[in-house]
């Protein structure tokens, strides 16, 4: 099979809707609104669909891993957010260095974990 892949956009749950719309913006990603239980949130090209859909099983088991280029600046960004304050529930763990790089986690307020990783670049 061959065809030259565009994006992929995954799918999240919010267990309230309307508060997880206002932490995404929060975050810096841009809202589109495609209908009244869906959006599509993105930045500089990369992006997913929020959904007004809870399921405890999916959204407690849902990952997400983006690659920025410097973890430790993202990392002070994040904090200069103060979404930990702003969001109950939501939670941040510090960068962790490893074998391949680093990366922070990021809980948004329904659960999602969130990874931020920048790559070594050996």
């Amino acid at each position: 099979m061959e065809y030259k892949g565009k994006s992929i956009r995954p799918f999240i749950g919010a267990k309230n809707y309307e508060i997880s719309r206002n932490f995404y913006r929060d975050l810096g990603f841009q809202e589109h609104i495609l209908s009244s239980d869906m959006s599509y949130f993105n930045t500089d090209g990369l992006g997913f669909y929020l959904q007004n859909a809870y399921v405890k099983d999916w959204v407690d088991n849902t990952m997400v891993f983006m690659e920025v280029d410097d973890a430790n600046q993202f990392w002070n960004e994040l904090l200069e957010l103060e979404l930990t304050v702003k969001y109950e529930n939501v939670k941040l763990v510090a960068i962790r260095e490893l074998d391949w790089g680093k990366e922070c986690f990021l809980h948004d307020p329904s659960g999602i974990l969130w990874h931020f990783g920048e790559f070594n670049t050996k």
